[in-house]
């Protein structure tokens, strides 16, 4: 790779992370070609990414970023999973770490924010967006819900009287 590949690769890099909401940064040693596809399929179908980075060049694509502080989680053979949903790539790498334990999370960051391991963990156990929707929806339907079953009362209950009374007779 030469200097001006390098800087291209520095230049796409540097844009990737400020256009990114999420970044986790995990050893991918001992993975086959076939496994780190099936990763990055994953990571697709969730509109996230992983990418394998030379350390150096991703050290100084993070500067003028928010993910200044990832710089020292590039050590050794790692590779970044990154997503614009704050939680789509954390959730991927994770599952997919618990499953193959040759992939193993080093770290992340959300924003400003440098996560390690157990940070990158939790974040992934956190309802994605899509379930936190549809919980604010069941939420915002309740009351319509009592309100129905309220204004349905007195009818169920004057039809209850009615037949207990055609009952007595």
């Amino acid at each position: 790779m030469n200097r001006a590949q390098k800087a291209e690769a520095v230049e796409a890099l540097n844009k990737t992370f400020q256009e990114t909401g999420l970044v986790v940064v995990a050893e991918y040693k001992g993975l086959t070609v076939a496994q780190i596809t099936a990763l990055r399929i994953k990571l697709r179908a969730e509109g996230g990414q992983f990418k394998v980075t030379k350390n150096r060049l991703a050290q100084l694509a993070t500067k003028g970023t928010s993910y200044e502080g990832l710089v020292k989680l590039f050590k050794g053979p790692v590779g970044i999973a990154y997503s614009q949903d704050p939680i789509a790539a954390a959730k991927v790498a994770y599952e997919f770490a618990k499953k193959n334990d040759k992939l193993v999370i080093v770290g992340g960051g959300l924003g400003t924010l440098t996560l390690d391991k157990a940070g990158v963990e939790a974040l992934a156990q956190l309802p994605s967006l899509d379930q936190l929707r549809g919980k604010l929806v069941g939420i915002l339907q309740a009351p319509a819900q009592k309100i129905v079953g309220v204004l349905q009362a007195p009818a169920r209950d004057l039809v209850g009287v009615t037949k207990a009374y055609s009952e007595k007779v």
